[in-house]
């Protein structure tokens, strides 16, 4: 029988529910007429977790892939809607070796810019989010079976870094959730630079923090987890352009202390 010095139950659904990428855009909306597409793929593993303390100590191993879609179409200069559709596999190394292999979450919703200057942008964001699976028995599917909704605020800022092109991208979100898991506060922050005019460096980092312990047997416990990623964007066209780079998730309280690998490509149109 696995020991877990933790349990391992209100844990697994608390990994990133959308795979971490760079949003192109961001705060910016697009213009009208214009578009972007991106397939970004991320393989990620946790036999770890963060305890209520955040303390790292063993649990049984969580691996994830997921394949994260991303439309982007400018329906006027200020509004842009969206359309991110998911595929996922989830493998659970616990007694039964739950495991999942289907569609993700696919979100739906737009961005609108409210207020620009020269160099800055202040947007709105909703989106509603939509599971590919009800299956609330099966582990594997914890944290992916009900309904969710987005609304969050962006602010935007492109300045030059030593001469460099180089902009920050703010984001603090409401996610409200349905079901048993809790609502969720997010914030996610951005710095990008350009060393060199095909080359686009990205720090980001992900933040979650629940609203209280949820409902049910499963989401008993309040929970905080802290992502840092670190990704490459390089273009090989004006139109096409590939992103790789990793993530690690750097504090946390009862939640999983994941590390991955992403690899991506985008297309402008």
């Amino acid at each position: 029988m696995f020991s877990v010095r933790v349990s391992i139950g209100p844990l697994l659904g608390l990994s990133l529910l959308v795979a971490p990428t760079a949003a192109f855009a961001g705060a910016w909306t697009l213009d009208a007429g214009t578009g972007q597409a991106a397939l970004i793929g991320t393989l990620s593993q946790a036999d770890s977790v963060f305890d209520w303390k955040g303390n790292v100590v063993s649990a049984p191993r969580y691996t994830k892939f997921e394949l994260q879609g991303l439309l982007e179409y400018g329906a006027t200069d200020k509004l842009t809607l969206m359309f991110l559709p998911g595929f996922q596999h989830v493998d659970i190394d616990m007694p039964g070796s739950p495991n999942r292999t289907g569609l993700g979450y696919t979100e739906f919703g737009a961005r609108y810019q409210f207020l620009s200057g020269p160099s800055w942008v202040f947007s709105g964001q909703a989106t509603v989010r939509v599971p590919g699976t009800s299956d609330a028995g099966n582990p594997a599917a914890i944290g992916y079976t009900d309904v969710e909704t987005d609304i969050r605020a962006l602010f935007g800022y492109s300045f030059a870094l030593g001469g460099m092109p180089a902009f920050i991208n703010l984001e603090a979100a409401q996610r409200f959730r349905f079901g048993g898991p809790p609502d969720e506060f997010r914030f996610d922050a951005t710095f990008g630079v350009r060393p060199a005019p095909n080359w686009l460096l990205l720090v980001q980092t992900f933040s979650v923090v629940s609203e209280g312990a949820g409902t049910g047997p499963i989401f008993t416990t309040s929970y905080d987890y802290h992502k840092l990623q670190l990704s490459v964007v390089y273009d090989l066209t004006p139109r096409w352009a590939i992103q790789f780079g990793g993530f690690t998730t750097f504090a946390g309280h009862n939640a999983l202390q994941e590390n991955g690998v992403l690899l991506g490509t985008w297309y402008k149109f």
